[in-house]
């Protein structure tokens, strides 16, 4: 059975680990922040806990030996998976709040190793968590990556993939794919595009240029 000076100890150091991330958390503008991150730390250091020390009250029968006191931990991460879904946003084609979720998951992960006491391992954990949040962000940004944009474009009947195909090749975007639907009776041409580029093209020329085509009806650009 846990002390009452161990069990407070679990959970200052549960809060601390958990405010440190959460306050990286809140200094980005992240929906979930530093009362957020600590609180889910304390909670499963609490509940680890009390899955520890399941056995410490009451006579041990035969009802209880067929009792895991894990499940509770394992319960504790299934609702943490309801709370980082929550986090995560979609406008339009764009997914935001991927790495909140996940911080979430680790930072419960990281109360519940401090909850059975396992202070290098939770502290070992949140030092590489604070490190990817805080410093990778940085490298994040000078690693180059492909910046993908989703167009739509509806024309009439003479609505040439090939012209159009060409003009964003011409201007340093690569096509990865093109969806084609058309309207019958009207015969309108439905062309939705997904382009790339290595750098941030601007979008200006490119928007002047495909709407001087005549059979442009609608262009709508996502990012």
């Amino acid at each position: 059975m846990l002390t009452v000076n161990e069990i407070l100890l679990r959970l200052l150091v549960g809060a601390m680990l958990g405010g440190i991330i959460g306050f990286e958390r809140q200094t980005h503008g992240r929906p979930a922040g530093f009362r957020t991150q600590l609180l889910v730390c304390v909670a499963c250091v609490l509940l680890m806990i009390i899955s520890e020390n399941y056995y410490a009250y009451g006579t041990i029968t035969g009802i209880y030996t067929k009792l895991d006191p894990t499940r509770i931990a394992a319960g504790a991460m299934t609702g943490i998976g309801f709370l980082g879904a929550g986090v995560i946003l979609k406008t339009g084609v764009s997914v935001q709040g991927l790495t909140t979720a996940a911080c979430i998951w680790i930072v419960a992960a990281i109360g519940l190793a401090v909850g059975t006491g396992q202070y290098i391992a939770a502290i070992t954990a949140s030092v590489i968590t604070f490190i990817s949040l805080w410093m990778l962000r940085i490298v994040e940004t000078k690693i180059p990556s492909l910046i993908y944009r989703y167009i739509t474009l509806v024309t009439d009947e003479s609505g040439d993939e090939h012209a159009i195909r060409s003009l964003f090749e011409e201007r340093g975007f690569k096509v990865v794919k093109m969806d084609y639907e058309i309207a019958f009776p009207e015969k309108k041409k439905s062309f939705i595009f997904t382009i790339a580029s290595k750098d941030l093209v601007p979008m200006k020329e490119l928007i002047e240029r495909v709407s001087s085509l005549n059979y442009i009806k609608r262009l709508e650009i996502k990012s």
